[in-house]
């Protein structure tokens, strides 16, 4: 294998230390036009396979690009060579811990161009979920300054639901972000786009001198009352739950950017089928214990959760001595 990377950022390394070396003739490397490079050759056996892992380590905040060629005994593949496309970005917050959309993929700007862009990290599957249950996702904002510090909100945008919402992020700091899906309806939701917008702040208060905060950040008080019964004087405690107010700051102008998140999900109802609606008894004698029985099977997409209760009106409360015993 040859990699072909101008700039140093691309590195390859085989994941199977068992791989023969063919030979090890060491010579500087030639140009693609060249007679072909005698480098370490590795052996592969007929129907035998092996992974590699290429790793991109950006020195620059560019888009980056390097190929991989396959030399097989004197000749390159005929096969087309194996792009390699990386951007390296030096941001001052980031989004940790999202996915890429493997189905999106740039499908559209493969087809309509030559020019491969890098894939986006910056997506969240929920996948199938069952309507009227949450689910949550979890991630992180990272604030990368050493000096200011940043607040976030998250537009809203229902069914999903951030938590928290607004916040504060001083410098070197990162706060975990939960994402919550419920939905009482049935619905779709393909890459759907939702907002953050990050600026920087300035307080009063040197910035080491002030607390962390978000609108998750609360504060219990509790309050003596007396009750009402005239003969008991005791106090009675009783908790209040309030919301820590956040801290008073100007905005620094211009400074204010966007964060994307997009949001995939399939909101849907259980779904189940029943082999037989009647379950026959044998004939049993009294006192004795007979079982039957049928099969429940989850045709949908989501998990089934029920619960059995017999009906109101069953014949069998008649006589419990007819009750038998279903399992």
């Amino acid at each position: 294998l040859h990699l072909e990377d101008e700039h140093g950022v691309f590195s390859l390394k085989g994941r199977d230390s068992t791989l023969e070396t063919f030979y090890t003739e060491d010579v500087k490397a030639t140009r693609m036009n060249s007679p072909s490079p005698k480098k370490p050759f590795l052996l592969l056996h007929s129907g035998q396979s092996t992974k590699f892992d290429v790793i991109f380590k950006p020195t620059l905040a560019q888009r980056l690009e390097g190929r991989i060629h396959v030399l097989g005994k004197d000749r390159y593949s005929k096969k087309s060579p194996i792009k390699l496309v990386g951007e390296g970005h030096k941001d001052e917050f980031t989004l940790d811990g999202l996915e890429e959309d493997r189905q999106e993929r740039n499908a559209k700007s493969i087809l309509k161009k030559d020019i491969i862009d890098a894939v986006r990290v910056n997506h969240i599957q929920f996948g199938d979920r069952s309507v009227g249950k949450p689910c949550d996702r979890t991630f992180t904002i990272t604030n990368h300054t050493s000096t200011k510090v940043m607040r976030f909100e998250w537009e809203t945008n229902v069914p999903f639901q951030f938590s928290p919402k607004v916040g504060h992020l001083h410098p070197g700091c990162a706060k975990d972000i939960t994402v919550t899906l419920k939905s009482d309806v049935p619905a779709t939701f393909r890459r759907h786009l939702v907002k953050c917008k990050v600026t920087k702040m300035n307080f009063k208060l040197p910035g080491g001198e002030v607390p962390d905060w978000d609108d998750q950040m609360c504060i219990v008080t509790s309050k003596d009352t007396t009750r009402k019964d005239p003969a008991a004087s005791w106090p009675e405690n009783k908790e209040a739950v309030e919301t820590v107010p956040e801290w008073a700051h100007a905005v620094v102008e211009e400074s204010s950017q966007e964060a994307e998140v997009y949001l995939s999900a399939s909101v849907v109802y259980s779904q189940f089928k029943l082999n037989t609606i009647l379950v026959q008894f044998k004939d049993t004698l009294l006192f004795q214990k007979s079982k039957a029985i049928f099969r429940m099977h989850n045709a949908g997409k989501v998990a089934l959760e029920y619960s059995w209760e017999e009906a109101a009106d069953s014949k069998a409360r008649m006589d419990p001595y007819l009750i038998p015993e279903m399992r």
